[in-house]
């Protein structure tokens, strides 16, 4: 009796294993982003799910360990979500604040767990007996997943950004075609590395291997292979990375950068709006007397609108210095508003204006508002109704084109790409993110890094809370904030009019891969499997 209860327990161990393997290197995908940066662990965390996938593919299985890998990873990156409770300075009480928190922060993990297991499905049905057919196919789909995710309104973690902001020769690839070439080289290294261990058990279990090939059985061409494939793409980032910055005089722009540190619970009161007043104030004022060419505030630093700030002491002390300023407020559309950075000019005018074009979900605009929208207000101390900035915009200044990001924009790289093509020759990155946990905001400035890089330009980064940083072109962060601190930092970027392969071509790489992996795979139907080695 206890021998048939103990093999039970073990068949039903034997079933759960492959549940156990997927959420477990999910989880470690996840570990990759702050808090924690394990950046290493990306190139081996896709292999479990791999190997599952191609080994499970003729039974009903393969589907939920996908779905639990992308749980795993996209719960862990995005746990900072869970940093939006307690809303009770919103006025929601505490457990439906938990309640929407723990709904919004289950629905992005699902929607994760759905992309992987779309991914592991077209691995199946597709992939084949083959590992060269598998591995294209598998990275090309990825890339084609990613790019479809984030053509919406809910986008963060790319496999690229697991790789800022530590590992930055490697994000020197996506100057060639954006963050999806970053992502293609870990999904295609992760791939071989699958591929190798596969086929080093197959051949274990059609016993081949002799005892003379003893020696060679960790040898595996699979794996020579994501060696070889690993080390160039590092050599190629590297030549990128070392590339000397052309940094010409006439070019030069001091940029002074405001942290007021005003808390988003005080966003709706007056003691809210003064401290605004008199932390920006005294900032600008600190930074003109220290000869900054301009100065930038973060997103909503006074949270106004646009006809209510020539009454404000920041505007006055702009007319009063002469300083350009770049003054986050809000901006009116008829009935509703928009979230917007104003450049004024050495006159106290408003010279251009950038409206928010990605806006934040619960943040800013309440998904499905039928349900949820009389339970909970947006995060922003205004009544009206938000809506997005226009998806062309460009944003001209007193010192030439600038690329201009609002918070939750610097997740999409395509902002600032088709900003670069138009003419931008620096990056004015402005943004709140006050409600959440520290790992957040770092998150945020890795993708920042990430927007420098691909578009070749400088950055100055200007938060209400941190982290404020300044990052050069090849990613390094030259000063970076404290968090939930108040400071004024000034230093200088150049403007630059360079363009990338992908300013220039867009990600041109995932429509080729797509192409090659439709066509490869066609030529396997339809040609003579012997003609074909695997």
């Amino acid at each position: 009796m206890q021998k048939k209860q103990n093999k039970k327990q073990g068949e039903r161990l034997t079933a759960s294993l492959p549940y156990l393997i997927a959420l477990a290197s999910g989880i470690l995908m996840g570990l990759t982003v702050a808090p924690v940066g394990a950046w290493l662990l990306a190139w081996i965390a896709l292999v479990p799910l791999w190997v599952l996938v191609v080994t499970s593919a003729k039974s009903k299985n393969q589907f939920p360990p996908a779905f639990l890998w992308g749980i795993g990873y996209h719960g862990v990156a995005l746990f900072w979500i869970t940093g939006i409770h307690p809303m009770t300075w919103l006025g929601v009480p505490w457990l439906p604040s938990l309640a929407i928190t723990l709904f919004c922060w289950g629905f992005i993990s699902v929607l994760g767990g759905v992309f992987v297991t779309i991914w592991a499905a077209v691995m199946v049905r597709l992939g084949g007996q083959k590992s060269w057919l598998r591995i294209l196919i598998g990275t090309a789909v990825w890339c084609g997943l990613e790019s479809l995710w984030s053509a919406g309104p809910l986008w963060w973690s790319s496999l690229a950004y697991t790789q800022s902001p530590h590992n930055l020769v490697i994000l020197h690839l996506g100057q060639l075609s954006g963050p999806n070439t970053v992502t293609a080289a870990i999904v295609a290294v992760n791939g071989l590395i699958a591929e190798g261990w596969t086929n080093r058990q197959q051949a274990k279990s059609a016993k081949i291997s002799s005892v003379s090939s003893a020696p060679l059985r960790l040898i595996n061409k699979y794996w020579l292979i994501a060696t070889g494939l690993l080390i160039t793409l590092h050599l190629i980032g590297f030549i990128l990375y070392s590339r000397p910055i052309v940094q010409p005089l006439e070019a030069a722009l001091k940029v002074g950068i405001v942290q007021g540190n005003i808390p988003n619970r005080l966003l709706r009161s007056s003691e809210g709006f003064r401290r605004a007043q008199e932390n920006y104030t005294n900032g600008y004022l600190t930074l003109a007397d220290q000869g900054v060419d301009a100065v930038l505030t973060p997103e909503g630093a006074l949270p106004i609108f646009q006809r209510n700030l020539m009454e404000t002491a920041l505007v006055a002390a702009v007319k009063k210095k002469g300083v350009v300023a770049w003054i986050g407020a809000f901006g009116e559309r008829g009935d509703s508003y928009t979230i917007s950075l104003f450049t004024f000019n050495s006159k106290g005018e408003i010279v251009s204006r950038y409206d928010k074009a990605k806006l934040v979900p619960l943040g800013e605009y309440i998904p499905f508002e039928g349900i949820l929208g009389g339970i909970i207000q947006r995060l922003s101390p205004l009544d009206a109704h938000q809506v997005p900035g226009s998806a062309n915009q460009v944003f001209d200044t007193p010192f030439g084109r600038a690329i201009a990001s609002i918070c939750y924009e610097s997740a999409f790289g395509e902002q600032f790409r088709r900003q670069a093509a138009a003419g931008g020759q620096f990056i004015l990155s402005s943004s709140n993110d006050a409600h959440y946990t520290a790992s957040m905001p770092f998150q945020h400035h890795a993708q920042d890094i990430m927007r420098a890089i691909e578009t070749d330009r400088w950055s100055a980064r200007a938060t209400n809370t941190g982290y404020s940083a300044f990052v050069d072109p090849h990613g390094r962060t030259l000063w970076i904030s404290g968090y939930n601190t108040y400071e004024t930092h000034a230093d200088t970027i150049y403007r630059r009019q360079t363009q990338t392969l992908y300013v220039r071509w867009d990600d041109w790489l995932t429509p080729l891969l797509l192409i090659c992996s439709g066509g490869a795979w066609l030529l396997t139907q339809f040609s003579d499997p012997n003609k074909i080695s695997n």
